[in-house]
């Protein structure tokens, strides 16, 4: 239908009960572009009606240069967004109850990641947000959703999705950096490194709240000479920075000299970032996850023998399951989980660790006799970590030197500056012996790969259809069940829990059938996702626009978190 018949329509709607606006579901064609409304919201107070627009490329503007390529398509999608949602800051106001007036679109953070905002098709590209249709009380304004549908929409697309109102060169290094950055995280495997951090780089955040970068009293990163390497990127050319090698690397020194803020840029490296950001360059392995002690939450069936055996009352170590998990108990999960998907790397902070599960030094071998302690400390474990399973980790320490003989590599921070100390650190492991005594063999153990059986894996609530809701950063809600994921420190953006929950959902329908594991759930899910043709929509039928990339790694998190889960044995 031509867009004045719907405007038409709007204007008759005027003083109607609000429930008539579902008249106006449909496709509408515009001077320039074609609108869908798919779904229109109860009333003004529920979640705001959802529509997309589309725009031939050609008429955009937009040649195939832009978009060649995941990593170039991904950005210019990423792009457009973020200007879509600027343009409709300025043009979305209030005008009536609840959320009258709004248009929208998912916010994007500091990362690039893939979402179902914005797709470029073949010819053709799909932007989808939101819009709250304007009423007072419950009686639409029907004058009102005529302006906002009929000037302000066309305003925003037409400042935000032609390349005509755009910089272009912005969008060419918004493309460009994307690209560069996905180019040296593919390089890294094949140069033995973990990860790379490029001189120069503003690894502090302005606060704890705010992921932009400082931008006073900063001291941009510069690698010690040993560590340094060279890409040779398509669009920047050579970079220079920081390798991280394989194996196992110590980040030690003071307090407040910047080891942590260094393990949290890593840790967001799994992640492409904008412009700007000062971390465009700190590049992380995909398959790299942050451990850390998470006191309270629920554990089902993991083996976590390599690490705790021998508890009281005979509690099983080898299926070990708890409700109330301890922090010894809950990081050693944490690690084994990540371990069955099939991570990497692993990144650990001593701030964020539980002391027993990190060492037990030589006095308190001696005191509390190994048959009386359960826990088998990392420090006896990191090693075949590595030689067993060909899994690397990165630990921040600064208050014990026990891991010292077992590093590969040991990095200091001292006022913010890097320096090579490997080689003090051996000496000093050679001088100073710890009179400590391994107490976890030569051997790491074996993990155990867990099936998941459908009882237990409900996300109905009160025996309606399923119930899937997020809650910021912190929790999702699979039905009945609350999933906290405050501990889970690799998410960024609250559009990847909308996706875990409706992949858990997914996975519920159709690939939970008692036979098929964690691991292999997880990563037929991923899989999916990178499918150029189908991805997030093979998940859900509904066209949502606020879904966002998301690894297996969170994904078997959320998992793992979920209080009824049920492991066949």
């Amino acid at each position: 239908m031509d867009h004045k018949q719907l405007l038409q329509t709007l204007k008759g709607l005027n003083g109607r009960g609000y429930k008539a606006y579902k008249q106006i579901k449909g496709s509408y064609q515009f001077p320039r572009f074609r609108l869908q409304i798919d779904h229109i919201q109860g009333d003004p107070f529920a979640a705001a009606s959802k529509m997309r627009v589309f725009i031939s490329l050609e008429e955009a503007g937009f040649h195939r240069d832009f978009f060649s390529g995941k990593s170039r398509q991904i950005a210019l999608e990423d792009f457009l967004t973020r200007e879509f949602y600027r343009w409709s800051k300025i043009h979305s106001k209030g005008r009536g109850t609840g959320k009258s007036g709004l248009i929208t679109i998912d916010a994007p953070g500091q990362q690039v990641i893939s979402r179902t905002s914005c797709l470029i098709h073949n010819t053709e590209l799909e932007v989808r947000f939101v819009v709250g249709l304007p009423a007072e009380g419950r009686t639409i304004l029907g004058h009102h959703a005529v302006s906002m549908l009929g000037t302000d929409l066309p305003a925003i697309v037409q400042a935000s999705l032609y390349l005509q109102n755009l910089e272009a060169s912005k969008i060419w290094q918004h493309v460009k950096v994307n690209e560069d950055a996905d180019f040296i995280r593919n390089q890294l495997a094949q140069r033995s490194l973990i990860a790379f951090i490029a001189d120069g780089s503003i690894l502090p955040r302005k606060s704890g709240v705010d992921d932009r970068p400082l931008e006073t009293d900063v001291i941009p990163f510069e690698s010690p000479d040993r560590f340094s390497v060279t890409f040779d990127c398509p669009n920047r050319g050579k970079v220079t920075g920081m390798g991280i090698p394989k194996g196992i690397t110590l980040i030690v020194g003071g307090g407040y000299h910047g080891k942590s803020t260094i393990l949290k840029a890593l840790e967001k490296g799994v992640y492409n970032h904008i412009p700007g950001d000062g971390r465009e360059y700190c590049i992380a392995d995909e398959s790299t996850v942050k451990i850390k002690s998470e006191e309270g939450r629920s554990v089902t069936s993991v083996r976590i023998s390599p690490f705790i055996n021998n508890l009281p009352f005979r509690c099983r170590t080898d299926h070990f399951s708890t409700t109330n998990a301890s922090g010894s108990t809950s990081q050693a999960a944490n690690m084994i989980e990540s371990i069955e998907v099939g991570c990497g790397a692993l990144l650990v902070d001593e701030d964020t660790s539980a002391t027993n599960f990190m060492i037990r030094d030589a006095r308190m071998q001696a005191l509390i006799h190994q048959s009386s302690e359960p826990i088998t400390p990392f420090t006896d474990k990191i090693r075949p970590l590595y030689d067993e399973l060909g899994i690397s980790t990165v630990l921040v320490m600064g208050g014990s030197g026990d891991y010292f003989e077992h590093a590969d590599q040991v990095i200091a921070l001292e006022q913010y500056r890097l320096k090579d100390l490997t080689n003090e650190a051996k000496k000093i492991a050679e001088e100073f012996s710890t009179g400590r005594i391994n107490e976890g063999g030569v051997r790491f153990g074996s993990v155990l790969s867990r099936k998941i059986e459908a009882d237990g894996f409900s996300s109905r609530f009160r025996n309606k259809e399923p119930y899937l809701k997020t809650r910021g950063l912190d929790e999702i809600q699979f039905g009945q069940q609350c999933i906290d994921l405050s501990s889970v420190d690799q998410l960024v953006n609250e559009s990847q829990l909308r996706g875990i929950v409706v992949a858990m959902d997914y996975a519920r329908r159709h690939l939970i059938d008692g036979d098929r594991t964690i691991s292999k759930i997880c990563q037929l899910i991923h899989e999916k996702m990178r499918k150029d043709e189908e991805g997030f929509q093979i998940l859900t039928p509904l066209p949502d626009g606020d879904l966002a990339y998301f690894r297996p790694y969170e994904l078997a998190a959320a998992i793992n978190r979920l209080r009824s889960l049920q492991i066949s044995h």
